[in-house]
């Protein structure tokens, strides 16, 4: 086990959220914290980096109990599980958009852990307020397991190019119990935080147009031609993009370094292009459709990291189903810079482009 990945549980423990830990050998370890529903950590054999962001005030006993006896958002990190759209969940005075509230309910909500053989299963339920009308009641169910290396057995693996692993996937299922009349719809919406300033890269079908939602983004950090878009993340502010699914392959790389150690991760998920996105920038409650987002954070009120979203067709409203269930995979790579590069190519993050092919600079998002 590694010294950071020991350290956090005992750091957790003693503030009163102790978490639970799946592992094997060569598959890593995943740090799950049942408050607030999350994947706190992840880890390979042999580093002690955390491929994942983490609240620095976790780093001591005493910060992190200032952290669960704070007033605000209890934000500890890792891969957390929220709802669209953003405008009915977290802005309770919509239109007016001055103030944004997590919902208790929802985060860090009431999450049971239930052990399943190799899995870890959270579920909780929740009634919530929907800021342009109704309430909801919900079930969310996680189910956490160990993910197989997809570079295993790759038949061109370059015995000079050697990483580490650790991987997991994540089934999250969203049922609605019951509501006001009429219905509203909603949406799953996973987020994973990750260390800042690093490169975000998604592999597209076409040029890709990105959705605008806050910030602005220098021209130099932002890059799309027709096979991927990517972006340079850690500017001051907070900045965010969003995807459509008729642009999108349904996977996403983030690339950073820390000491000198090259670290990938990449996240697997379904897109349907003929679902229902609903989420919307607050202040264009009418441009729904993205179903992949990229955030930038890096602001005193809450940090700095990197986020890589996405999100799920929406279920409820006067006809839409009741239930859905969504399946994706992340997986983690550790190396130095040769072995990273290959596994970016391999995994179809990062191939090489088409000689014809001329990458644009997009210009600031907008």
């Amino acid at each position: 086990m590694s010294c950071e990945l020991a350290t956090l549980r005992e750091v957790l423990s003693a503030a009163g959220h102790a978490p639970e830990t799946l592992g094997s050998p060569g598959g890593g370890a995943v740090l799950v914290l049942p408050y607030g529903g999350r994947i706190l950590g992840l880890f390979d054999d042999e580093h002690d980096a955390n491929f994942l962001w983490t609240s620095p005030l976790l780093q001591t006993i005493d910060g992190a109990r200032d952290l669960f006896r704070s007033v605000g958002w209890h934000n500890t990190g890792g891969d957390r599980t929220w709802l669209a759209p953003e405008i009915d969940f977290f802005f309770p005075s919509f239109p007016d958009a001055s103030v944004y509230h997590q919902q208790r309910a929802l985060d860090p909500g009431a999450y049971r852990v239930t052990h399943r053989g190799a899995a870890i299963e959270l579920a909780a339920e929740m009634t919530l307020r929907v800021s342009r009308g109704g309430e909801l009641r919900l079930r969310v169910t996680k189910r956490v397991t160990l993910a197989p290396n997809p570079l295993a057995a790759h038949p061109q693996t370059p015995a000079a190019l050697r990483t580490a692993f650790a991987g997991y996937a994540l089934r999250t299922e969203l049922e609605i119990l019951g509501g006001s009349d009429p219905l509203p719809q909603v949406a799953l919406w996973s987020l994973l935080q990750l260390p800042p300033e690093g490169e975000m890269v998604v592999p597209t079908r076409k040029q890709s147009e990105p959705i605008h939602f806050m910030g602005e983004i220098s021209p130099k950090d932002l890059r799309t031609d027709d096979r991927r878009l990517s972006y340079r993340m850690g500017a001051p502010g907070e900045h965010k993009i969003g995807l459509r699914p008729a642009e999108l392959v349904g996977r996403a790389g983030y690339c950073h370094v820390h000491e000198g150690l090259h670290a990938l991760v990449v996240r697997e998920f379904a897109v349907d292009a003929d679902g229902s996105y609903i989420d919307a920038p607050v202040t264009r409650p009418e441009a729904t459709g993205a179903a992949f987002q990229a955030c930038s954070i890096n602001s005193c009120a809450l940090g700095q990291f990197s986020e890589l979203e996405y999100h799920v067709p929406a279920i409820g409203g006067p006809r839409g189903p009741r239930r859905c269930v969504d399946n994706s995979r992340v997986w983690a790579y550790h190396g130095d810079r040769e072995a990273i590069a290959w596994a970016q190519q391999a995994l179809r993050i990062a191939d090489p482009l088409p000689k014809a092919a001329a990458p644009r600079r997009t210009g600031s998002a907008r």
